[in-house]
């Protein structure tokens, strides 16, 4: 039987039942699917499913019908379903392809044939709603690149100032942190200022106001940038002293209150002072220039540290900023990758349809050249020893040879072998069968078949040839004309016991056996 083409490797399966505008017979319906046959093949067994079906379904080796099981008519091994065995049912497939057929979508008023839906309208219905593979919203077919453009959540966008692929729910915050937005100033009013450069812009802008560090304690100046600021420190010291110095004086009095009378005491950083009922005099004005000589370096010291503070949380910015960058940069390479990883599977998986293609056409090929038109056929088997062996573990019992035929437009035939017996002769004998097969002209030809047929397993001594001949049962469903892709296989189940080939078997030379197949062409 011919293998089932693998040349659609994006076949669907079945269509569904609904779209038939007629109830649908059970000779229409995929036994795995339960819908209406798409592309239908037909196993051995009669039971007819969809290429796609049928593939998943014997995708690990063969499998047992299912069908045949429910019907109570299961019977090895023409109840397993092997790809080997099977054929595409092209007479199923006509008389589908005619049925009435509607689509399915609501809105759409579209009826013609099942083979106009698939061909014209499957897919391409205007009305038909599809999933977004992006944020997993049903979209009308007519609306896919607009909303692929304008409306999913899930579209990647290119920020307009650092170029950068984002994500279009990532793009607001990338905003946030992105090196190259433009901001705007806000005392000297320049726009269009990269977010990177703003810092520098602020410390160099000629109308930067800054809030004097003794606002807090009073001061209520505003100063400028680029050195002002120091300006307004050096030229403003006694005032800030004179702000500073009744909270100092508050601290000292509160502090001295819980300290014993005529006691020394440190205030931290500020110098030693007496008991306020101990005197005054030159000691209090002593205190006094100590006391604002302390605030001037401690003032200093406080400047010198904010600078720091400042300059490290600019740093850390920058580092967060950088490493916000680097994070993303990381998560569009993972992207890449993994999309140059599906590339490469899919390419394998094509490379692995070639191959599979290349293979059907060299098995046509050998086909061809064996391929005899004058009802004498001979088969060459080579390889015998472990094709028996092959036979005997089960894993192919059986052996199609190339087709043959009576005359360029007669009839079709082929043989089928059994190494290891079959039936009575299993295990005894070679059992070798003849096959009428569908051909191209049977339309022409007389029917049943019922030419004599003659099997041989010639001696290659040229000596004596094991025959067996018969004439065909016209009765028999094996000789009526095929509506399938062959029928039922008629012949000697018998034919040549397996002691004949043992040992130095004269039909049986360099692991090769010959067998002749002669249809009698008297009267056609």
């Amino acid at each position: 039987m011919a293998r089932i083409s693998l040349d659609c490797p994006n076949s669907l399966p079945g269509i569904p039942l609904s779209v038939l505008s007629v109830p649908m017979e059970n000779k229409y319906k995929c036994q795995q699917c339960l819908q209406v046959l798409r592309k239908p093949v037909q196993a051995q067994c009669g039971h007819r499913f969809c290429v796609h079906c049928f593939k998943q379904l014997t995708s690990s080796g063969p499998k047992p019908c299912e069908a045949c099981r429910q019907e109570e008519i299961y019977e090895e091994p023409i109840s397993i379903l092997n790809s080997s065995e099977a054929f595409p049912d092209n007479a199923a497939g006509r008389e589908i392809a005619s049925l009435p057929a509607r689509c399915l979508n609501q809105g759409c008023n579209w009826t013609g044939s099942i083979k106009e839906y698939e061909a014209q309208h499957e897919g391409r219905c205007e009305f038909e709603r599809i999933l977004c593979e992006g944020c997993q919203t049903l979209i009308l077919l007519t609306e896919k690149d607009r909303h692929n453009e304008r409306e999913c959540e899930a579209r990647t966008l290119n920020c307009k100032y650092c170029k950068m692929t984002f994500n279009f729910k990532e793009i607001k915050a990338h905003d946030e942190i992105c090196l190259k937005f433009p901001m705007q100033c806000k005392d000297c009013g320049k726009k269009k200022i990269p977010r990177e450069k703003f810092n520098d812009h602020v410390k160099s802008c000629a109308k930067s106001k800054s809030t004097c560090p003794f606002s807090e304690v009073g001061c209520k100046s505003m100063v400028g940038a680029n050195g002002k600021l120091c300006d307004h420190e050096v030229n403003n010291t006694m005032e800030h002293l004179r702000l500073l110095l009744p909270l100092v004086l508050s601290a000292t009095r509160a502090h001295s209150e819980g300290c014993g009378a005529g006691e020394w005491q440190e205030d931290s950083g500020v110098g030693l002072y007496r008991d306020p009922n101990e005197g005054a005099g030159p000691t209090t004005s002593v205190q006094s220039v100590d006391l604002e000589k302390k605030v001037s370096l401690n003032r200093f010291d406080v400047n010198a540290l904010e600078n720091i503070v400042c300059v490290l949380n600019r740093e850390v910015e920058r580092s967060s900023v950088t490493m916000e960058a680097f994070a993303h940069q990381h998560r569009l390479d993972q992207e890449k990758i993994e999309n140059l990883s599906n590339k490469v599977r899919q390419l394998e998986r094509t490379l692995t349809m070639r191959d599979l293609q290349l293979s059907e056409t060299e098995q046509l090929v050998r086909e061809l050249q064996f391929c005899t038109y004058d009802g004498i056929f001979v088969w060459k088997i080579s390889d015998f020893s472990r094709r028996r062996q092959d036979a005997v573990a089960g894993r192919a019992p059986a052996m199609f040879s190339p087709a043959f035929y009576s005359s360029k437009y007669g009839y079709k035939m082929c043989l089928r072998l059994y190494l290891n017996g079959d039936g009575t002769g299993r295990g005894t004998h070679l059992s070798l069968f003849f096959v009428v097969m569908r051909g191209r002209c049977d339309a022409l030809l007389k029917w049943p078949f019922s030419q004599k047929v003659t099997l041989m397993l010639l001696d290659q001594n040229n000596r004596e040839h094991i025959i067996d001949a018969f004439r065909p049962d016209v009765s028999s469903s094996s000789f009526q004309r095929p509506i399938s892709e062959m029928n039922i296989a008629s012949g000697c189940p018998l034919f040549c016991p397996l002691a004949k080939l043992a040992g130095k078997s004269p039909y049986l030379r360099d692991d090769t056996i010959f067998i002749k197949a002669i249809v009698d062409l008297t009267g056609l």
